[in-house]
């Protein structure tokens, strides 16, 4: 991919950092010593949407509200500070995963299994567990002790699933693909084999139902998942799924094909793609759904673009 392409040239001039960063180091390929690298990296904390999801800290590394609130609570914000590339030892992001390691549910008692299997919110665990692997908090016995619980609870099909009802027996593609980033990102930095295979399984869960069929036919399982958003929280869309997988080296799997063909069909002439829905809102931090960070009302959207390029080139195909 080179800086002719429109939507190159469209993501190099954005105003946040973060977004040229990304495209100079995972689009066009650049090291990580050249000066235009170092000069958007070292302006990466000071963009203004780092600064909107950091701003507000309080002393006990939590904003004033439910840690898990929806999308004001720090477990939102340092998910998207990490897909931001903030620096792994920044002291507000690791003061914010501090607070949100002190609350998990379920560490420190064992959920009672229904007929056999584990019904939990995988996804909640699996956010910050992502998180902590990226800021170099792998090590953290909570961390390592929340990737051997999800490990240990995976279902037989490959994924995770919250239904307590005893008739649940197929996983949940909404709790699953958070957890399988998460235990992607903490087996990339710890290489742990245990979770490495559990990563396989999970990556297979979505390969076999080529991410948004049922495995049983042709049928698409929800049209919505066909439909490109960010941020994603715990919801899900065959963008994301395809990202994640491209993390955990699936993605060239035949599998992904149609996908990636729907994702490459939705590129405008202008080379950018458009968010087509959105799980947020902008409006008072104590309202439900509310974001503090304006990810793109209207028009062409950077992180969705910068996202479908990095699954094209990973893909292989270079526009």
């Amino acid at each position: 991919m080179d800086r002719k392409d429109a939507g190159v040239r469209w993501l190099l001039a954005s105003e946040d950092p973060s977004v040229r960063y990304f495209t100079r180091v995972d689009l066009l390929g650049e090291s990580e010593r050249s000066r235009g690298v170092r000069a958007d990296r070292s302006r990466i904390r000071h963009g203004r949407r780092v600064r909107s999801l950091l701003s507000g800290q309080r002393v006990d590394g939590g904003f004033g509200v439910h840690w898990y609130k929806k999308w004001a609570g720090a477990t939102w914000r340092i998910v998207s500070a990490a897909e931001l590339g903030v620096p792994p030892d920044d002291p507000p992001v690791r003061r914010a995963a501090a607070h949100v390691l002190a609350r998990l549910p379920w560490t420190r008692a064992e959920p009672r299994p229904v007929r056999g299997r584990v019904r939990v919110h995988a996804s909640v665990l699996g956010n910050p567990l992502g998180v902590c692997a990226r800021l170099g908090l792998a090590d953290d016995s909570r961390v390592a002790g929340i990737a051997a619980s999800l490990t240990r609870w995976q279902w037989p099909d490959g994924g995770w699933n919250c239904d307590p009802s005893e008739g649940a027996h197929h996983s949940s593609f909404y709790e699953s693909l958070v957890t399988l980033w998460g235990l992607s990102e903490y087996y990339r930095a710890t290489r742990d084999r245990t979770v490495g295979a559990a990563v396989d399984r999970a990556a297979e869960f979505f390969l076999r139902h080529r991410l948004f069929r049922s495995c049983h036919g042709e049928r698409v399982i929800d049209p919505r998942w066909a439909r490109l958003h960010y941020p994603l929280y715990w919801h899900y869309d065959i963008l994301q799924a395809l990202r994640v997988l491209a993390g955990t080296g699936h993605l060239k799997d035949p599998r992904t094909r149609e996908a990636i063909n729907l994702v490459e069909a939705k590129r405008t002439p202008g080379g950018t793609w458009l968010a087509e829905g959105r799980f947020w809102h902008l409006g008072a931090q104590r309202a439900a759904n509310t974001e503090v960070v304006d990810w793109g009302l209207t028009g062409p959207n950077e992180m969705i673009t910068l996202n479908a390029l990095r699954v094209l080139r990973a893909a292989g195909r270079v526009p």
